[in-house]
């Protein structure tokens, strides 16, 4: 029998409405993650920069609140209009706000209705198409979503560093075109899954998490942390709090990227947009070999050559931020764009990790990860702008070498484990 995925084009899985998602990838993950950090920068100072940016990603955090209304009063198609509105108007508002209290509002309300939005993105698949077509729908949808982060990286790269207003405009204004092919939604939902199906598919995109319609997907519960917290010293439990100080130490460096690359490198915004572009693009066309390499090397390998990457080029850019060669921005850029690369290996070793972890509730599992890396961009934001407030731009890569060298050591760990229970198990 051909397989559900081999058997039809691509384009049997694409739905109009997926632009909605690409849009908004434009927008929440592209636009965003540059305009925002600049346009605090202007008068704010770098601890705001921290604050501003944690603000977007706690309004990830939301995302259960949606998703429960969804399912509980079959609001679907009106929370992703009206997230994708709320995000629209918060950014349109937020280069004319003047303080920090109303930019973290503002941002917040970015967050959250890219959450409400995005929360139901999945919802639409699940409930509406049987499970043979899940993966690979779900698959188009985050292709989507990192095109449109491409878009918005290149966009920002364009009008980043020249008109602020008008690239908040801009990212108003695809986020309201994204209301358009919202409205072509077609299926009929039905009865939520209690719980929710296992989706374990990695997100192919890089950046901000907030905004990502898979890390939604998932309801996080006091029952899922307390059963993480019994476990602690599990291969699961351990893997976890790796994972988290990984994506909190890359977050720190994210959240002040185009500012850090200027007063560091001397890269102008509008190259360091680019660049970011390119390497996402990179990015999205090594998801099917990260998932190749991960079935003939194992994914706790591949996971940690993808963290050696990272502290490498992380300990790259702290030398060459330090000694100011001529060079600088050029091989800061390339440092860069591996450490994005890098994610694509990451995302789809983490993900295949947790599954085999968490073997007797994968769903749970699952859960406590996309929780993890949502609150991880928070930690990661804020401890970066303080940090940077304090000690200069500079500690932002000693943040990253220090994150993910923790997450190294503790892989280790999780390996050790892991061959103990074998051990056991043939015994």
């Amino acid at each position: 029998m051909i397989p559900a995925s081999r058997s039809h084009p691509w384009h049997a899985w694409v739905e109009s409405w997926f632009l909605s998602y690409a849009f908004l990838g434009a927008s929440v993950a592209g636009l965003a993650p540059i305009l925002l950090p600049l346009s605090v920068a202007k008068s704010g100072s770098v601890v705001d920069i921290g604050l501003v940016v944690a603000a977007f990603n706690l309004g990830g955090l939301s995302a259960p609140t949606w998703g429960e209304l969804a399912d509980r009063r079959g609001l679907h198609r009106s929370l992703l209009i009206s997230g994708l509105l709320a995000t629209s108007i918060a950014l349109a508002v937020f280069p004319f706000a003047s303080s920090l209290t109303a930019r973290l509002v503002l941002a917040l309300a970015q967050g959250s209705g890219a959450a409400s939005a995005a929360t139901v993105a999945n919802l639409f698949i699940v409930e509406v198409h049987p499970r043979p077509e899940w993966d690979e729908r779900i698959g188009w949808l985050q292709t989507f979503y990192g095109a449109g982060q491409v878009l918005g990286l290149l966009l920002a790269g364009v009008v980043g560093g020249a008109d602020l207003k008008l690239g908040f405009l801009i990212a108003s204004g695809m986020t309201f075109a994204a209301c358009i092919p919202a409205m072509y939604l077609k299926g009929k939902i039905r009865k939520a899954h209690i719980p929710r199906p296992v989706l374990a598919y990695p997100s192919h995109h890089s950046g901000f998490s907030a905004g990502s319609p898979q890390s939604f997907y998932h309801r996080f519960n006091l029952k899922a942390l307390k059963h993480l917290i019994r476990s602690f010293a599990s291969p699961l439990g351990i893997f976890l709090f790796a994972w988290l100080m990984s994506f909190a130490g890359a977050a720190a460096f994210f959240s002040m990227y185009p500012i850090l690359m200027k007063q560091v490198y001397g890269v102008e915004p509008s190259l360091s947009s680019i660049g970011f572009a390119i390497a996402a693009a990179v990015g999205l066309f090594l998801y099917a070999p990260a998932g190749a390499w991960s079935q003939q090397y194992g994914p706790m390998r591949v996971l940690r050559v993808a963290f050696v990457v990272r502290v490498v080029a992380f300990l790259v850019l702290l030398i060459v931020g330090l000694v100011r060669i001529e060079a600088a921005g050029s091989i800061a850029l390339i440092s860069f764009v591996l450490i994005v690369v890098a994610w694509s290996l990451m995302s789809v070793t983490g993900t295949e990790i947790i599954a085999q972890s968490s073997e007797a509730n994968e769903g749970e599992g699952l859960g406590l990860f996309n929780a993890s890396t949502a609150i991880a961009g928070v930690i990661g934001a804020v401890i970066g702008g303080w940090s940077a407030g304090i000690w200069g731009y500079q500690i932002v890569s000693v943040l990253g070498i220090v994150g993910v060298s923790g997450a190294l050591f503790l892989t280790s760990i999780v390996n050790i484990l892991g061959k103990n229970e074998a051990q056991k198990v043939k015994e």
